[in-house]
């Protein structure tokens, strides 16, 4: 299991290679992370990536963030504290985009729309939170699919082995791939 000093984060392993496999990344792409966290999601991302945008309000996610891309050696990826929703707005070509983040979800949506943005995931732990994005993403005409997901790990149960699970969380994948 992996811990973080930052509230919700990081984004497990395991759910991360599903999110990763919907997202299908490509060589030059460039990505956007909206509600970064820890960065672990953006390093992913940006191991296949040309360019990265890691985004997050929270600027004690920033900070923890900075330390876990300095780590990691990638110099593709660019950090951006503050509201997605107006960087979005002034930003281009992106290819693909992760949202772990639910702040401003339905304009974060409805931008990634607009600007064609080829695949687009998001991980929501909030049942509430799934539903806005499979909403959106169906008016929007973007909707692909939505994935519940329970990750368990093993533990020791006097001398003997037990799965304890981790919470579920939903994947929506969407985008625009015939745009």
């Amino acid at each position: 299991m992996t811990t973080s000093e930052l509230r919700g984060g990081p984004t497990q392993p395991e759910v991360c290679a599903v999110a990763l496999s919907k997202l299908a990344v490509r060589p030059g792409d460039t990505a956007v992370d909206i509600g970064c966290g820890t960065g672990t999601v953006s390093i992913a991302i940006a191991r296949t990536a040309e360019r990265v945008f890691a985004i997050d309000m929270r600027p004690e996610a920033i900070a923890v963030a900075r330390r876990t891309i300095a780590d990691s050696g990638l110099t593709n990826i660019t950090l951006v504290g503050g509201d997605a929703v107006p960087f979005l707005g002034e930003i281009e070509g992106i290819d693909v985009a992760f949202v772990g983040g639910s702040k401003g979800l339905l304009q974060v949506l409805s931008l990634l729309a607009e600007k064609g943005v080829r695949t687009i995931v998001v991980n929501a732990v909030l049942l509430e939170t799934a539903t806005l994005a499979i909403q959106t993403m169906r008016e929007r005409g973007i909707f692909v699919e939505a994935i519940h997901l329970q990750v368990s790990r093993s533990a020791d149960l006097a001398g003997k082995t037990m799965f304890k699970p981790e919470n579920p969380i939903y994947i929506i994948v969407g985008g625009c791939r015939q745009c």
